[in-house]
């Protein structure tokens, strides 16, 4: 059956760059917001991005600035870009449709992000 489909991880200095996609289904896009949420070693997932259907976005503090959201809705994919990388970042990123900052579906596989010289 249909899955949400993370990829674009990889390995990254710090400073660098990557852009994660997230191949996902017309279900999974009917909710009204879809989101990225990151999982660092030992620690629970965190929703840190938010994208509404009309384009409305929401970002966490600790990437605003550097990382941003967007989604195509006409390829049923969302999108994370991510500059300035930091050695915090380091972790596996989940999408997922959000309601009231909770996931609505199974997850993905996951993409894993690792920041290190």
């Amino acid at each position: 059956q249909v899955q949400l489909v993370e990829s674009g991880g990889g390995l990254v200095q710090p400073g660098g760059s990557l852009r994660l996609s997230c191949a996902a289904s017309l279900r999974h896009f009917s909710s009204n917001t879809m989101g990225w949420y990151r999982q660092a070693p030992g620690k629970d997932r965190e929703l840190i991005a938010t994208i509404t259907i009309g384009g409305t976005t929401t970002l966490t503090d600790s990437v605003k600035g550097r990382f941003a959201i967007s989604r195509e809705n006409a390829k049923n994919t969302v999108y994370l870009q991510m500059d300035n990388l930091k050695a915090e970042d380091t972790g596996v990123y989940y999408c997922n449709g959000v309601s009231s900052g909770r996931p609505l579906f199974a997850w993905g596989q996951g993409t894993q992000v690792i920041v290190s010289s």
